[in-house]
């Protein structure tokens, strides 16, 4: 397999000692505080009053910051929804509500579920400094915002001016360029989008049902991708779990998806990192208990297609 590590250091610039793991955990736990806005019914809500029902909310309220789009951006940088799915709410989406209302409404979902989730914390001198510090970090990224089109376009939106909604918004950069990243890994490892997702179900870390149901692959292509990997020694059994190559080639893509992530990282330094981790600890703990990760309340399925 290629090594990564040149192509997560542009330019040269990456602070060397920053460990890749620390900004892992940096990005793993305050993720929740972005997350929250696929699961929340305060984010269903808003997008169906614009006309734009799940799935269309979905598409349309991440994809907006790239403009009236159509289907094949969304295709390319979102890379494991079956085209189809996407291809029956874009660019219809559009003809309902324009990109700037969509974001305006997904900013106000963003601001209704962290305000009932962490309540007085919102203005806690704690939430503060994670905002800041996950803002240097979100904006010190703009210096690369080379093959990362969804963070390119989330960074060329205005910041909002509160705490809570600065931090869910620099998270939101963070994670559109880990994302970026981590799309360039899989394409280097050879994978398709429905490959990528098969691979992650074999792993254990998630349930199929839960990708079956959001992402809009058929049972045909489904199964035509588990014999595909099969074929490549990479998944084995009925109900597919990971071979030895397999384990390898997952650990090697986040792997490398790490080293990609760094450089937004590297204006903390390690202190920095674990600073943001341990400030918006509580804070994504607060998320999860007031259950706005609940899995059931995702985007709901698009009508079923075999």
């Amino acid at each position: 397999m290629a090594d990564l590590t040149a192509l997560a250091d542009p330019g040269g610039q990456q602070q060397a000692a920053l460990d890749p793991a620390v900004v892992r955990r940096a990005w793993r736990v305050t993720e929740p505080l972005h997350a929250m806005i696929y699961f929340v019914p305060e984010a269903h809500e808003r997008y169906a009053a614009l006309g734009l029902p799940a799935p269309a909310g979905y598409f349309a309220s991440r994809a907006a910051a790239l403009g009236p789009v159509g289907p094949g951006p969304v295709v390319a940088s979102f890379f494991n929804f079956s085209p189809d799915l996407v291809a029956r709410v874009l660019p219809a989406a559009w003809e309902r509500a324009t990109p700037a209302a969509v974001l305006a409404a997904r900013w106000d979902a963003a601001d209704a579920a962290l305000t009932r989730a962490l309540g007085d914390a919102v203005r806690a001198p704690e939430l503060v400094e994670a905002a800041e510090l996950a803002r240097r970090a979100a904006e010190s990224a703009t210096a690369y915002p080379e093959g990362r089109p969804l963070f390119a376009a989330h960074a060329a939106l205005p910041w909002p001016d509160r705490p809570h909604l600065i931090l869910w918004q620099a998270q939101t950069l963070l994670r559109e360029f880990r994302g970026d990243g981590h799309v360039a890994a899989l394409v280097l490892a050879g994978l398709t989008g429905l490959e990528a997702l098969v691979l992650h179900v074999a792993s254990g870390e998630v349930p199929v049902r839960f990708l079956r149901r959001t992402r809009g692959w058929t049972g045909e292509q489904w199964a035509g991708a588990i014999e595909r990997l099969r074929g490549r020694g990479l998944v084995e059994g009925d109900e597919p779990a990971l071979t030895d190559r397999g384990r390898a080639q997952r650990a090697w893509i986040e792997a490398a998806t790490d080293r990609l992530a760094t450089p937004a990282y590297a204006v903390l330094g390690g202190d920095g990192c674990a600073r943001l981790a341990e400030l918006t600890r509580p804070l994504s703990r607060a998320v999860v208990d007031a259950g706005l990760l609940d899995v059931d309340n995702a985007v709901p399925p698009a009508p079923r297609a075999g």
